[in-house]
């Protein structure tokens, strides 16, 4: 499945599977970023498009050196399922990736 795109000028990233687009949106201020809202077409549900953008994003965050602020609760699931992720929540007491 291909990697998310960061739209910066939408605030979201984005994902097309099957002429269908998911995304993520985001707020960012300094070293932060708060996903706030995540959407998946229902021609795309239960396919792993959600948890391949959860994971695109995700790994994006971790690149940048960006901690997260999971307001959607779509991505605050995910990190549960997904304890590897949970250091770059904001606040996690897990130490950070190297």
């Amino acid at each position: 499945m291909a990697e998310a795109i960061n739209n910066t000028a939408r605030q979201r990233y984005e994902m097309v599977a099957e002429d269908s687009m998911a995304y993520v949106t985001y707020t960012r201020k300094g070293g932060r970023i708060a996903l706030v809202h995540t959407e998946v077409p229902s021609a795309l549900a239960s396919r792993g498009v959600g948890s391949a953008l959860a994971r695109s994003v995700l790994a994006d965050a971790w690149r940048l050196r960006l901690k997260i602020v999971p307001e959607c609760a779509f991505i605050a699931e995910f990190i549960k399922r997904h304890p590897e992720f949970e250091d770059l929540v904001a606040g996690s007491d897990k130490n950070s990736r190297s």
